[in-house]
């Protein structure tokens, strides 16, 4: 069984959505073995999750597993986390919920099944793990959860998911809100993370085109990299931000400022 310790070196980050390429799940599971945190990578390709966990471990020295996950999937999350608990990883203190999916489908033709599953992935999933891990937190009196929201949530889209990933990502600001105040007198820090356009995989396939007149509308005039994100998500996740709870923090080069 674990045994309590301290220093990031001594915890372990979980990290859903953690394997894809230019993806902000991969750079935040590659940013928290950078820090030293002891990491596991949940992902439906659980080959490329083992494959990263196993790059991260020889270049960074820590101990990393990967695991295939559907985070939709209620048993297969709690059966996750108990191996995680049962494994040589050291007790996890920060859950990062970075799996998610886009829906850039026009409100009037979003189906039952599509509404389902954007809400599932982007906000049930989210809930399923933050129940999951939670306990191992409170076992050990040290833990950080970082919800993965973004702007479209908070401008209502206009950026390339429209209304049922924006539904969903608003979702996760309310779960991240109340989990925030319930978990507060534990000493569990719980904040959102609320990106704006990113430099990342999550689009698929567009134009150059489409991608200058989307840097083109921001103020600073570029995209976030996937790496600057995963810097905020990893210091919400530290010791020094111990008394930050329930924000919601923005990064999005001023293309929504409230």
């Amino acid at each position: 069984m674990h045994t309590e310790t301290t220093g990031p070196q001594r915890r372990t980050a979980v990290v859903t959505g953690g394997a894809g390429p230019r993806s902000i799940g991969r750079a935040t599971a590659t940013r928290f073995a950078r820090e030293g945190w002891a990491v596991a990578i949940l992902d439906l390709d659980g080959e490329g999750a083992r494959v990263l966990a196993e790059e991260l471990s020889a270049a960074h020295g820590v101990p990393a597993a990967g695991y295939a996950l559907d985070v939709t999937d209620s048993a297969a999350v709690n059966e996750v986390a108990a191996q995680i608990a049962a494994s040589e990883l050291p007790p996890v203190g920060a859950l990062a919920n970075i799996a998610g999916i886009p829906s850039p489908v026009p409100f009037l033709e979003v189906t039952d099944e599509l509404w389902d599953t954007i809400l599932a992935v982007n906000l049930t999933g989210s809930f399923y793990t933050c129940r999951a891990f939670l306990p191992a937190m409170l076992e050990s009196g040290y833990g950080r959860i970082v919800n993965m929201s973004s702007v479209s949530a908070q401008q209502g889209g206009g950026v390339f998911s429209k209304t049922p990933y924006s539904a969903a990502k608003a979702g996760v600001l309310g779960l991240t809100r109340s989990l925030a105040r319930e978990m507060a007198p534990e000493g569990i820090t719980v904040n959102a993370v609320s990106p704006g356009a990113a430099d990342t995989n999550i689009r698929g396939n567009t134009t150059e085109e489409a991608e200058a007149a989307l840097s083109a509308s921001i103020p600073m005039k570029r995209q976030a990299t996937a790496e600057e994100i995963a810097a905020l998500v990893v210091w919400l996740s530290g010791e020094d931000a111990g008394y930050i709870t329930g924000t919601t923090q923005a990064i999005n080069g001023g293309a929504y400022i409230s």
